[in-house]
């Protein structure tokens, strides 16, 4: 029960519920709503569920003044304080208990399920929580017989610390030449070297001689000549040179030239 000096605090409040007389239990097969006048509730007010230590006290007070018409002391949910009926999740039979002792039962209802569900979470809470605190209190007042764990020396026992700074070894960073980077060698492994200046300059020398080419132009004037009709071209053009090109007092000396070539 609850002992004086404690303070009451507040589950649940719901404005507006219905009080039954209920008949007695006929059977062990629980209390039914529709055994009740649920038309004509025999007093209507509020309800206010509190709690004061391990106890919850279910209080039906006046909607106006707030004077206690009744109050049920609940010790534990579910339980004999505090039952559903069968036949609904809007109606419950509470116990309720004057200073003196006595006891009767009797129902309540609730016009909305919403309501009889916050009732009826509000006391599974408050148990909930009595029955984890009791736990608290069994588990500190019976002692651990397990077998604790010594980390502690033995007596003589000693241990070595080698307590030195290490340095920390520093990857060598590649050194960059330049803006680029060079490229990696080719997949092959070998590198084909550059061509010698040697060859060049033959193959130039070779060209200018005309040594290799020296068929394929003779088979091109060849060809040309074969495709232009035949005529004494090139005495007329060496005398057309000999003659526009050169002035006319050289023309002498010019083509005398020539003859002894």
């Amino acid at each position: 029960m609850a002992t004086e000096g404690e303070y009451e605090s507040v589950l649940c409040v719901k404005p507006d519920v219905n009080v039954y007389r209920i008949p007695p239990r006929a059977s062990n097969r629980g209390y039914r709503a529709a055994d009740w006048k649920l038309d004509a509730p025999d007093w209507t007010g509020r309800m206010r569920v509190t709690a004061r230590g391990k106890v919850a006290f279910i209080k039906l007070e006046d909607k106006i003044s707030g004077e206690l018409f009744a109050q049920a002391p609940v010790e534990e949910y579910p339980g004999i304080a505090v039952e559903t009926v069968s036949d609904s999740s809007r109606y419950f039979v509470i116990r309720i208990q004057d200073e003196s002792g006595r006891s009767a039962f009797i129902g309540i209802g609730f016009g909305d399920r919403g309501d009889s569900f916050d009732f009826n979470v509000a006391l599974q809470d408050h148990f909930k929580w009595v029955k984890q605190d009791n736990e608290i209190i069994k588990q500190s007042q019976t002692p651990d017989s397990t077998p604790k764990l010594d980390l502690g020396f033995k007596e003589g026992q000693t241990i070595t610390l080698n307590i030195g700074q290490t340095k920390k070894r520093e990857k060598p960073r590649p050194h960059s030449t330049g803006g680029f980077g060079l490229l990696p060698p080719p997949p092959g492994g070998k590198i084909a070297p550059p061509p010698s200046s040697s060859g060049v300059c033959n193959d130039n020398t070779e060209s200018l001689m005309g040594g290799g080419d020296t068929g394929c132009l003779l088979e091109l004037d060849s060809s040309n000549s074969n495709s232009v009709p035949q005529s004494n071209q090139s005495s007329d053009l060496w005398g057309d040179f000999s003659t526009s090109s050169l002035p006319p007092a050289a023309q002498k000396s010019s083509s005398s030239n020539w003859v002894e070539f």
